[in-house]
């Protein structure tokens, strides 16, 4: 098969307590696993075959709703899981956290930006920290949609991503989104997040 399902980086219990264990096996097991497999049935007999995820995103607006949804699923979860990591959280130094401070004010407000992206983000989507020509910017995209494609209204680099579909949350938040994205700070990998800030 041209994509296949990363593992996950650590233990589905390694996040807890603010990601719980079966939430984690159901999301990359079941979610995450079915994005890849529709990717793959969808491009299986195509030019896509032989090109990347990165390749595939950037020209998305010429693809099938398929492969834009599954693409998007598949990319998107595989830079959730590395973005977050256990014993984590706290604030970034480095290049990284000037740029933050640069762009935003400060950490403090990154965050609440970054929040309220992910909060107001009505029905499923994700929220974003994105490296682009202006620098840093924060955004949400609904669905499975993501930076690197065509259509999307803020293009970049995605090097954070927060997962805001129910099926992240909802076994052990319910409708508690605030409290979900709250917790989310205290798992963020900023070594994973500096290093995606460097390289792109």
């Amino acid at each position: 098969m041209a994509f296949k399902l990363p593992d996950l980086p650590y233990a589905f219990d390694a996040l807890e307590p603010y990601i719980d264990a079966k939430t984690m096996e159901i999301h990359h097991d079941k979610h995450h696993a079915g994005y890849t497999n529709n990717l793959n049935a969808a491009i299986e007999g195509t030019d896509l075959e032989n090109k990347s995820i990165i390749e595939i995103l950037g020209n998305i607006s010429n693809e099938s709703v398929a492969v834009r949804n599954n693409g998007g699923g598949y990319y998107n979860h595989d830079l959730f899981w590395k973005v977050m990591a256990p014993n984590a959280g706290g604030a970034p130094g480095g290049s990284l956290g000037a740029a933050i401070t640069s762009a935003f004010g400060s950490f403090d407000a990154f965050k609440s930006e970054f929040s309220k992206a992910a909060a107001t983000r009505f029905g499923s989507g994700w929220a974003w920290l994105v490296k682009n020509d202006s620098g840093l910017v924060v955004c949400s995209t609904a669905n499975q949609d993501n930076p690197l494609m065509d259509i999307a209204d803020v293009k970049g680099t995605p090097i954070l991503a927060l997962d805001v579909w129910e099926h992240a949350y909802y076994l052990h938040y319910q409708n508690r989104r605030p409290d979900y994205i709250s917790n989310f700070w205290e798992v963020v990998n900023w070594a994973e997040v500096a290093a995606r800030f460097d390289a792109a």
